[in-house]
């Protein structure tokens, strides 16, 4: 595994570009499956999440190759429904959306369950059943969904929970089978809408009468397009915690605030400087940060992906701060190794939010723990970290860069799933990171 030394207390000040969405582009690579024609997205991030889908696809028959930085050419001819290897499918868990466009090209399709982040138990019943509705026969074998249909129809389907992923393997289900579909209960996530626009640019008939309703009207084709995928509010959003963490300011070129609003509010309520232009955000610690309240939710909601990095914030706040995770059930691991930089954080179940988890309840468990009291400010102190999923790596690195002391910090290839080039944009910031050799290795 790689690692990385960190040597913290420096403020981190400068200009960085927000990179495009994880969240989004990988989605819209399972679209361009969706046409004979060939697909340019631009303003594709330089991830190993897209670099999984490029080999996904590849795999399938479709030619798939960067044409510029940041930009990607795809052009599905022809699609083999294969079977997908395991190792490389397990890696990200965005892969599983892929069986949906493969469906609508080749009326057959076997996918292994997905992989992702181990932030508890992230099921896919949610897209497995809401696929169903569209007239596909699907078992599972105790490996892979197999998956066959004579031909999509379209159909009415309404979310028990908000899914956001769900919500765009529907659309893609949609797009191109007989019919009306109605999605209830639809995910109002940015990145769906920015899916959505790809699509209707490629001749789908989609639209969203209400916030949560989807209505897609069935096209016998689609045809080419080229796309720019939306700027990554989650990046942004790390960025914009590390500047107030580390006391230090950064304007992040190419952000959205109208998607980072519940973020940069309380930013602001926390004692953050905060300014927002059309396509750019600028955070500064103000004279006193102060502790606040957040609790996850849906879009519009605070952003379960962006609680983590704002808890380092908290340690530095005054007075005594609440998490309330809603959305995964076992997502507060990472503040065991909090504490143990010097973090005061308590853990603890509080009373259920009138609108309820947003997990399935038999994926709760009675040791998972879905609120944190944290207490600051504190001092951090360096340790040796260890990260296990994609944002809690982002999130030991900011409290390293606070920290007083060099961490260790091993396991940092997840970080690479989500952020593009992270650590060398770090160090253009000021932040002082260096790789770790193997014991007996020489530079």
């Amino acid at each position: 595994m790689s690692t990385i030394l960190v040597s913290g207390g420096r403020p981190i000040r400068g200009e960085v570009r927000i990179a495009g969405a994880k969240n989004a582009a990988p989605k819209m690579m399972a679209a361009a499956v969706l046409t004979d024609e060939e697909v340019l997205l631009s303003n594709v991030p330089r991830i190993s999440d897209i670099r999984v889908m490029m080999h996904l696809l590849s795999s399938m028959g479709v030619d798939v190759r960067w044409c510029g930085p940041h930009s990607l050419s795809i052009r599905a001819r022809s699609v083999c429904p294969v079977r997908f290897k395991l190792d490389v499918f397990a890696k990200i868990r965005a892969s599983f959306v892929l069986l949906a466009p493969t469906l609508a090209r080749c009326g057959a399709a076997s996918v292994p369950n997905p992989g992702g982040d181990r932030i508890g138990h992230r099921p896919v019943d949610r897209l497995v059943d809401g696929i169903r509705h569209f007239g596909v026969q699907l078992d599972y074998d105790g490996t892979y969904y197999n998956a066959t249909t004579t031909g999509l129809v379209g159909c009415e389907y309404t979310f028990h929970k908000n899914s956001h992923m769900g919500t765009e393997h529907q659309i893609l289900a949609a797009v191109t089978a007989r019919g009306r579909s109605v999605i209830h209960n639809a995910a109002e996530e940015p990145e769906v809408d920015d899916l959505i626009s790809m699509l209707n640019s490629m001749g789908a008939r989609i639209n969203r009468p209400h916030p949560r309703t989807i209505v897609v009207e069935g096209v016998p084709r689609l045809h080419g397009t080229h796309h720019e995928v939306m700027p990554d509010r989650i990046e942004a959003g790390t960025f914009a915690t590390i500047a107030a963490a580390t006391d230090g300011d950064l304007y992040l070129q190419g952000a959205s605030p109208r998607h980072m609003v519940p973020l940069l509010d309380k930013l602001a309520e926390a004692g953050c400087r905060v300014e927002r232009e059309p396509s750019a955000v600028r955070v500064r610690r103000g004279d006193r940060l102060t502790a606040v309240n957040v609790t996850t939710r849906p879009h519009p909601g605070f952003m379960t992906d962006w609680q983590a990095p704002f808890a380092v914030v908290l340690t530095q706040a005054q007075g005594v701060g609440v998490i309330h995770e809603t959305i995964f059930p076992n997502r507060l691991g990472y503040t065991e190794q909090l504490r143990q930089m010097g973090a005061r954080i308590e853990l603890f179940n509080p009373s259920v939010p009138e609108h309820g988890y947003d997990w399935n309840e038999r994926d709760d468990s009675p040791e998972y723990f879905h609120a944190a009291r944290i207490y600051g400010p504190t001092p951090l102190s360096a340790s040796n970290l260890t990260i296990s999923d994609l944002r809690a790596g982002a999130t030991m690195i900011i409290a390293a860069l606070c920290a007083d002391g060099t961490s260790q910090i091993t396991g940092t290839e997840w970080v690479e799933r989500g952020y593009e080039y992270f650590i060398d944009r770090l160090r253009a910031l000021g932040a002082t990171i260096e790789e770790s050799l193997p014991a007996g290795a020489t530079a």
